[in-house]
C-alpha cells in the first residue's frame, strides 16, 4: 500500500514540498547556501525513493559512472550560481526592465519565470537536436547509459550555457529580481531530478503536461527517430504545439542498453574525455 501510494505522490510532494521550502527560505532574502543544502537534500532522497521503488533496479547499479556524474554536478551547478551572482551587474548594463510584476506573490514571480524559462529551453533543446554544432555539445547529456536522478545534472558547461542564456535572456529583459533568479535555478535542479529519475511514478494524466521521467524516458532512448522527441523541462506544452509529443507507453519498458548515443556506440565516458570530445575532430 505504502509502495503504491509512494509511485503515485512522489512526484508532486517531491516537486511541491522542495519549491514550497525553497520558498520558506526565501522569506526575508535568498542566500545561496541554504538552497545548496536543501539541493543536497532532494538528490539524497531522490535517491531513496529510487531504492524503494525503482523503475528498473538495473539503473540504480553504477556503470562506472558516479564519478563523472559527480564532477559533472559540482561544475554546473558552481556556474549557475556564479551566473545569479553576477545578475545584478547583467540588469544594471541591460536596457529594459520596467515590465516585471515585482508586485507579485514571491510564488506568482517564480511561476511566471518557470513559464518563460520553459519556452526558451525547450526551444534551445529541440534546436540542439538539428543543428550539428549544438549536437556535439548536447550529446555529453545522451551519452548516460542509464537514467537516474542525478545525472540529469549532467550536461557539458557549454551547451548549458546555451540554454540558461536562451532561458534566461527573456526574464533580464524584464527585470527578473536576483532572488527569483535562485528560486528559479533551484526549481531547474529540482525538475532535472524528477526528470531523469529511476522512480517508477505514476501521474496519470498530469503525465499529458508535467514533462517528468514517464515523458522523458522516450527522449533518451537511442534511436535518432524514436527519440527524437519530449524536449520540454517543465511542461509539455510547447511539444504539443511542436508536434514532438510522445505520451509514455506502460506496456514499453526502458532500461540500460536502451540509452545512448544512437551512432556512437564507443562515446567517452570519462568526465575529462566528455569535455574534449565535442571539439574533436571526426
Amino acid at each position: 500500500m505504502i509502495e503504491v501510494l509512494l509511485r503515485r505522490l512522489y512526484a508532486p510532494l517531491f516537486f511541491v514540498g522542495f519549491l514550497a521550502s525553497a520558498l520558506a527560505l526565501s522569506d526575508g532574502g535568498v542566500r545561496p547556501l541554504p538552497l545548496a543544502g536543501l539541493l543536497v537534500a532532494a538528490i539524497l532522497t531522490s535517491a531513496l525513493a529510487e531504492r524503494v521503488v525503482p523503475y528498473d533496479r538495473r539503473c540504480n547499479e553504477p556503470h562506472g559512472d558516479r564519478g563523472r556524474d559527480v564532477a559533472h554536478a559540482v561544475v554546473n551547478e558552481a556556474a549557475n550560481t556564479v551566473s545569479v551572482l553576477a545578475m545584478p551587474l547583467v540588469v544594471a548594463i541591460v536596457p529594459g526592465g520596467g515590465a516585471w510584476p515585482h508586485g507579485w506573490p514571491t510564488v506568482a514571480q517564480l511561476a511566471l519565470a518557470i513559464v518563460v524559462a520553459d519556452f526558451g529551453i525547450t526551444l534551445a533543446h529541440w534546436g540542439s537536436h538539428r543543428a550539428a554544432l549544438l549536437w556535439r555539445f548536447h550529446a555529453v547529456h545522451h551519452s548516460v547509459e542509464r537514467l537516474y536522478g542525478f545525472n540529469g545534472l549532467m550536461k557539458h558547461p557549454l551547451h548549458q550555457a546555451f540554454e540558461l542564456t536562451a532561458a534566461t535572456v527573456p526574464l533580464v529583459l524584464l527585470g527578473m529580481p536576483q532572488h527569483v533568479a535562485w528560486l528559479l535555478t533551484f526549481a531547474v535542479a529540482i525538475q532535472l531530478l524528477l526528470q531523469h529519475s529511476n522512480v517508477d511514478m505514476r501521474v496519470g494524466p498530469l503525465a499529458l503536461v508535467w514533462a517528468v521521467a514517464p515523458a522523458h524516458r522516450w527522449h533518451h532512448v537511442a534511436h535518432a527517430t524514436e527519440g527524437d522527441v519530449n524536449f520540454g523541462l517543465f511542461t509539455c506544452l510547447w511539444d504539443h504545439l511542436l508536434g514532438t509529443f510522445r505520451p509514455d507507453d506502460p506496456s514499453r519498458r526502458f532500461g540500460p542498453g536502451d540509452f545512448g548515443v544512437a551512432d556512437r556506440p564507443d562515446y567517452p565516458r570519462a568526465y575529462r574525455a566528455q569535455m574534449v570530445e565535442p571539439f574533436r575532430v571526426r
